[in-house]
């Protein structure tokens, strides 16, 4: 398959111009028939491939679409002037084209979510499943309204988690890069210095051990990048396995400290989800299917997809979130009120508020403990390396001076 740019005239006789994979020049002109396009140019397209990480637009640029279109909407305007309008207005590139290739779906007769849905990495099913409802209901506006909303939330969520994570990772990266320069270059250094002066056999016995693990270091240190990489491939090809997959998952919920952390962040992000769908009036089942698609879990999911079969038996949400046992018991209760109220969208919301408040002080609360930990733990190993090397120092200058 290779990609063609071509240009097409619609029957209003606009130039229309873009780029398509296919398998053949006629191929492209075949659909440009069924696009109801009049084919002038079709070329293939020998320019470099643009390289770019995941879907070439930001949250930051979503969330300003999403809150402007709503407003556009709400005064009235025609979904394709609107998309027309973004396009031009916005600076990512990348996402004018998407936004001009939905336009040009919806004026060939595409519902506004199925044009969405032609661009997965940019409108997840989610989204998208939100749009048709707010469609359906003719409720679009609000229902982009709290799309922007939900989107906002779950970034920041995102970023908390990424923020705690920064430093301690930071940390250990340089604090590796230093311990393999210590005992790859400094202690081999000093051990030089001490066979000098004639001292190798007198040294103190911490002064022994650190010369022996730098020197198992740096003999065996094809061996160590070998295993290193190995284990570490061999850990990847495991969790990409769905066993592995599944094992990995639940250890990170049961971990002893990020396990409670990890859980919180996970009810968080299912009710806020659950929560924002039936608010827009998506039917539970077609909710948490798109929920369990969303979750990020394999365990979470597993126990959503139980959840989604037993209610489709005729049972409530709260006695299989309870079964599964993945969920905090208050959290099922409070489900379970929700349900018999009759408010279970307004219940889901308000439990996802409380929990990402609780995220905030739990993920404030592990960077306070993380930070003292390695500080001490990094100063205890260098304190160590550093009056290794420096007693036979202070031993031969105190025979220097009794002599």
């Amino acid at each position: 398959m290779a990609e063609f740019v071509w240009e097409a005239r619609a029957r209003s006789g606009e130039l229309r111009k873009g780029t398509m994979d296919a398998d053949s020049e006629e191929t492209v002109r075949e659909r440009l028939r069924t696009m109801q396009l009049s084919t002038t140019k079709v070329a293939r397209n020998f320019s470099l491939p643009q390289i770019r990480f995941g879907s070439g637009v930001d949250s930051k640029d979503l969330v300003t679409f999403t809150r402007l279109f709503a407003t556009m909407i709400d005064a009235g305007l025609p979904i394709v002037q609107c998309l027309d309008i973004l396009a031009g207005q916005t600076n990512n590139a990348i996402f004018a084209d998407i936004l001009r290739d939905v336009k040009e779906s919806v004026e060939q007769g595409s519902t506004f979510s199925d044009a969405l849905r032609r661009h997965p990495k940019v409108f997840d099913t989610l989204y998208t499943n939100l749009v048709a409802a707010g469609e359906l209901g003719g409720i679009l506006d609000t229902i982009l309204n709290r799309l922007a909303v939900y989107i906002e939330k779950n970034v920041k969520l995102v970023r908390q988690v990424r923020g705690a994570l920064f430093y301690p990772s930071a940390v250990m990266v340089i604090f590796t890069a230093v311990l393999a320069v210590l005992l790859g270059f400094v202690i081999p250094s000093f051990q030089k210095m001490f066979a000098e002066f004639g001292s190798a056999d007198d040294l103190p016995a911490i002064t022994k051990a650190v010369i022996a693990v730098s020197h198992g270091f740096v003999d065996n240190l094809p061996l160590i990048t070998a295993v290193g990489i190995g284990g570490f491939a061999a850990f990847v090809s495991y969790v990409r396995t769905p066993a592995g997959k599944r094992v990995f998952h639940g250890f990170l919920l049961r971990a002893p400290i990020f396990g409670p952390v990890l859980q919180k962040i996970a009810v968080a992000r299912f009710t806020r989800t659950l929560g924002t769908l039936l608010s827009a009036g998506v039917p539970i089942l077609d909710a948490l299917d798109v929920v369990a698609k969303t979750a990020g879990n394999v365990v979470i999911e597993e126990a959503l997809y139980y959840t989604r079969a037993r209610i489709a038996e005729g049972k409530t949400m709260a006695g299989p979130l309870m079964e599964a046992k993945i969920f905090p018991t208050m959290v099922v209760q409070m489900v379970g009120v929700g349900e018999q109220t009759g408010a279970l969208d307004a219940m889901l919301n308000k439990i996802a508020d409380f929990y990402e408040d609780e995220v905030d002080v739990a993920i404030s609360s592990l960077t306070s403990l993380i930070e003292p930990v390695l500080m001490a733990s990094i100063g205890a190993v260098v304190g160590v390396v550093l009056v290794a090397m420096y007693l036979p120092i202070f031993g031969l200058a105190g025979k220097i001076k009794a002599g």
